[in-house]
């Protein structure tokens, strides 16, 4: 199964959602873990300009089977710097999948980004 379609699933299915998103990453990597799937958590990106200038180092929450990004946030509501946050993870990366996913939200918020 393509990773996007496996997270997808794993998270629809989390029952104990906290509110505030707390223990989330852990869960995630716990549920990973069990499936067998290869991910390295707290994966460190270096995001480079189109000129090949090192812009900074930077950390995303997931990186599974080395082809998807994933960014794990707690929040009310997405907003658009957080797709731009994980837009230039996906530069960074040279991958092209990535998920957004917000626990803090009413109801679980999951959004795909492909460049």
């Amino acid at each position: 199964m393509h990773p996007v379609l496996l997270i997808t699933s794993l998270l629809r299915a989390f029952n104990a959602r906290s509110a505030d998103g707390l223990g989330q990453s852990d869960a995630l990597a716990h549920r990973l873990r069990k499936k067998s799937i290869h991910f390295e958590q707290q994966y460190p990106i270096e995001v480079y300009d189109e000129d090949g200038t090192l812009l900074g180092h930077f950390v995303t929450d997931f990186l599974i089977e080395r082809q998807l990004v994933v960014e794990l946030k707690a929040c009310t509501a997405l907003v658009p710097e957080h797709t731009a946050q994980i837009l230039g993870y996906l530069r960074g990366t040279r991958l092209q999948h990535g998920l957004l996913i917000n626990f803090g939200a009413s109801k679980l918020q999951i959004k795909k980004l492909i460049l």
